[in-house]
Parts: C-alpha cells; sequence; structure tokens
C-alpha cells in the first residue's frame, strides 16, 4: 500500500486527512485515546496545536511519530489490515532538495531497518495495534507534486509560478514547459504562521483581546464564527496586508507576477485568493484550495513509478 505524505510545519497532511502538527507527550495514558499514538512506552496526542518551528524537521522524534499517527489513520480510512507493509511518499523544497534527501529518507526509515533486513513497527493507534513495515520512502519535490493531480493548469502555458504557502515557508519555483526550472527556486520564510501571529498581536494591541489560532483561521477564509467585529475587521485588514506583502516578496525575488500566471496551493491559498484584487493586475492566478493536494500528488506519482495506481 502506497501512503502519500506531506510533512508541513503547521499541519501533517494525507490523501484523506488534515491535522495539526503539534504533540504532546504523556508518561500515562491520557484522559482521551482520541488521536493517542503509544510508542517506545510513551503516549503521544498528535494534533495538539502547533509545535515550536524547527529549522531540521529531523532534529527531534516528533515528524516520526506524526508519521506514524497519519500511517494508522489512513489504513483505518481504507479498511486496510492493522499488520501490512507500505511504502511512503513524502516531499521536500526544491530549493533543499538534494541536501536533504538522503537524511530524511533515513529518517522515516529508521525503525524498519535492521542488520538482517525489514522489521515491522510496532504501535498503537486509538488503542488499536499496528505491525506497519515500511519497505521503503521516495521523495518528490513539494509543489510540483501537486501538477500530477491538476496537469491541465500548466496545460498550453509555457511559463507557470508555482506557489505553495505552507505554514512557515512559502516555496516558490517556476515551470517552463511543464519543466522545473531549479534556479529559480527559492523558500520565503512568510508562511501563515507568520501571518496568524501578526494578526493576533494586532488585535491584541488594538483592542485587548487574545483570540485563538483557529479564530483567526476562520475569520481569513471567510467563514462565519462568533467574534468582536472590531477584531474581525483587523484580521481582515492583516490578510489583505499579508497578501500584499507576499506578492511583493515574490516580485522582489524576481517573479514577474504581471507577467506569467501563477498556480497557488497549500494551506494559505484560500487565504491569498480571498485577498487579491484586481487593483494588483496579476496576469492569472490558479488556485487550489485543498491542502491535502501535495500528498494526494506524492502518492499519485508513486503509485505510477510503481507500476499501477496506488490501492485504496
Amino acid at each position: 500500500m502506497n501512503i502519500g505524505i506531506d510533512h508541513g510545519y503547521y499541519a501533517i497532511k494525507t490523501r484523506h486527512f488534515s491535522f495539526p502538527a503539534g504533540i504532546a507527550v504523556y508518561s500515562h495514558e491520557p484522559y482521551t485515546l482520541q488521536n493517542t499514538l503509544e510508542y517506545g512506552g510513551k503516549f503521544f496526542v498528535c494534533g495538539t496545536g502547533r509545535q515550536p518551528i524547527l529549522r531540521n524537521k529531523m532534529e527531534n522524534d516528533n515528524y516520526y511519530l506524526l508519521t506514524l499517527a497519519a500511517v494508522a489513520k489512513e489504513i483505518k480510512q481504507r479498511g486496510e489490515k492493522t499488520e501490512c507493509s507500505v511504502k511512503l511518499a513524502a516531499g521536500l523544497p526544491l530549493a533543499g532538495f538534494g541536501r536533504e534527501k538522503k537524511p530524511f529518507r533515513e529518517y522515516l526509515l529508521r525503525s524498519s531497518q535492521s542488520a538482517d533486513g525489514l522489521r515491522p513497527v510496532c504501535f498503537k493507534f486509538e488503542g488499536i495495534p499496528y505491525k506497519v513495515t515500511i519497505e521503503d520512502v521516495k521523495l518528490f519535490p513539494q509543489g510540483y507534486s501537486a501538477i500530477a493531480i491538476h496537469p491541465e493548469l500548466i496545460q498550453n502555458e509555457p511559463s507557470v509560478l508555482l506557489m505553495d504557502i505552507g505554514g512557515w515557508t512559502v516555496d516558490l519555483m517556476r515551470l517552463d514547459n511543464g519543466i522545473p526550472n531549479a534556479s529559480t527556486c527559492r523558500s520565503l520564510e512568510l508562511g501563515m504562521i507568520r501571518c496568524i501571529d501578526e494578526t493576533k498581536e494586532q488585535i491584541r494591541r488594538d483592542v485587548g483581546l487574545s483570540v485563538t489560532d483557529a479564530q483567526v483561521e476562520r475569520v481569513l477564509a471567510g467563514k462565519a464564527c462568533s467574534m468582536d467585529e472590531d477584531a474581525r475587521s483587523i484580521i481582515q485588514k492583516q490578510g489583505r496586508l499579508y497578501t500584499e506583502r507576499l506578492l511583493s516578496s515574490a516580485m522582489e525575488s524576481g517573479f514577474d507576477l504581471k507577467a506569467i500566471p501563477v498556480v497557488m496551493l497549500g494551506g494559505g491559498a484560500a487565504v491569498v485568493k480571498g485577498n487579491v484584487s484586481e487593483q494588483d493586475g496579476l496576469c492569472r492566478v490558479f488556485t487550489l484550495i485543498d491542502d491535502k493536494v501535495n500528498a494526494e500528488g506524492f502518492e499519485r506519482i508513486l503509485g505510477h513509478l510503481s507500476g499501477g495506481v496506488s490501492k485504496g
């Protein structure tokens, strides 16, 4: 079975799920087993808020533990046996792809490797025991993999900018005749975490309220929720300011958004789409608002490389 996973700073995404990349550890069984991983004699509640930003996702065990949780969720969703073998398809920004590919692959494979071959990883998720052998890990470029799902977006377009708006970074890459131009890859630290944090701080300064990440996200997405109207107005204004800053940074990085179309994807794509106006004069904007599209793309490509469509 092939499982695609997008290891974001803000959220972990698979073909069917998206949950926060936060994790809380307990020495004893917590009050609920919902989203709880039991591994190595400890309990980890996955999807609890946000974890500190790591320059290197391999600095600790968190992303490995979140991977096990994501695998369990997909196995259950697809009705597969809890004792099985899987191949993981994951991604990295193209700007650091060559540097990070080998260590990240080894990071995800580590508990399945032994001197005498592969061995299963044993853990429990939501009280259910799993025995999963990770046969292999294949890594693909983030953003570009989404085109495997939506090739029509670049059809008949000689040049297109991919803008993957994630939690911490915004990855930029130009495609020329459908091929990534590696020399154009840029990674800006202007993801949605920056937008949300600055918005919350502005609300504290102006109206003295401490709103939550979830409230800010909902208003930025244009959805209804109970909130002080002054705070709501600030969030909407900050959304536009963030969009202006992002578009300006992309232009400063050498991408003329008035000359070439842009494909926006990632968790922040819907926010930016809702705040782009005619005065920005952009050439053309395509938006993939499903934040799981990268994970689905990784899985689709791995399925083709394996000689067939991914099971499930």
